[in-house]
């Protein structure tokens, strides 16, 4: 018989974590108790499976499954009609282990961090009410195209894909419209980014150059040599805004977040003039120019990337 940790009559919230549960049987509860259970915590029990009695309570609207040993969902699971949020961090799931007609749930909020999805199950990206998707700390390898054709994603405004095995971005991720953040934290995409940043001292020239330029020397094109003269034409002016410098061939490559239209903020390769308009040791790969950027769009338009 399972053990009950707490079950308020009216808020009807049932807590059975860390029993070391093999199975769990709520057969013997009555019908109207059984209607009333609206929460199930069933986090860190020695669960294999989906108990077949929680399929029957018909309207539970949370379920938490975290840390067991879950390797499928099973198709009884559609029965849960009124199931708004579904946490199974921290099991044994990947993406053949969810009925087929899994996108038909109702479901707003789906963590599926911790388990051995490689792909993003199909039937995830076509779950229309689906407001928040976590998938961190899987084997994903790339995000599918599909995520731009089957154009049912149109609620869903998080998307976490930390630690995983992440290259790259494919475009089709700017059909999610209503997307207003994105975790990519720890994936090879980030950390080649982060680590990248080189930066080749610059040449005398180039000190010179940039000497001329920053300090607004004048000169006429008498005065120096005609390659000379096109050498400095190509000047850069350094981005930070709280730096009046310039480069030529000498820079630091940094994440920039690009602003598109006040909707999306994505990861871009922008370039600096020394490291210290860089804080590449921070825990917010962001610049101060990149920290006034984001302070001048509003915030309910702001949408994120985060890699930190």
């Amino acid at each position: 018989m399972a053990r009950f940790s707490s079950m308020d009559d009216k808020c009807a919230v049932l807590h059975l974590s860390r029993l070391h549960l093999d199975d769990l049987n709520l057969d013997h509860l009555a019908d109207s108790k059984r209607k009333q259970i609206q929460q199930l915590h069933l986090t860190y029990n020695r669960l294999s499976f989906l108990p077949p009695s929680v399929c029957f309570l018909s309207n539970l609207e949370y379920l938490d499954m975290s840390n067991n040993a879950l390797t499928v969902i099973p198709d009884d699971f559609m029965r849960l009609t009124n199931l708004k949020t579904f946490v199974a961090k921290n099991n044994l799931l990947n993406e053949f282990s969810f009925p087929k007609e899994f996108e038909r749930m109702q479901v707003e909020t789906l963590n599926m961090s911790g388990n051995r999805f490689e792909d993003i199950p199909i039937q995830f990206l076509k779950m229309t009410t689906l407001q928040s998707l976590s998938l961190g700390g899987n084997r994903l390898k790339n995000i599918p195209s599909e995520i731009e054709n089957l154009g049912r994603l149109h609620s869903l405004l998080s998307l976490s894909l930390h630690n995983n095995l992440l290259t790259f971005l494919p475009r089709e991720i700017l059909s999610l419209v209503h997307l207003q953040e994105l975790s990519l934290r720890g994936n090879p995409l980030v950390v080649r980014f982060i680590k990248d940043m080189t930066y080749d001292p610059p040449s005398l020239i180039e000190l010179a150059g940039r000497t001329v330029k920053s300090q607004n020397l004048p000169f006429r094109s008498c005065d120096l040599p005609s390659n000379l003269i096109h050498y400095l034409n190509l000047a850069s002016e350094c981005p930070n805004p709280k730096c009046a410098g310039v480069y030529f061939d000498s820079c630091v490559r940094h994440i920039k977040f690009v602003d598109f239209c006040g909707k999306y903020r994505l990861p871009l390769m922008h370039y600096l003039c020394s490291p210290q308009c860089s804080s590449p040791c921070s825990s917010n790969p962001q610049s101060d120019a990149e920290s006034e950027e984001e302070n001048s769009v509003p915030a309910d338009r702001l949408q994120r990337v985060l890699l930190g």
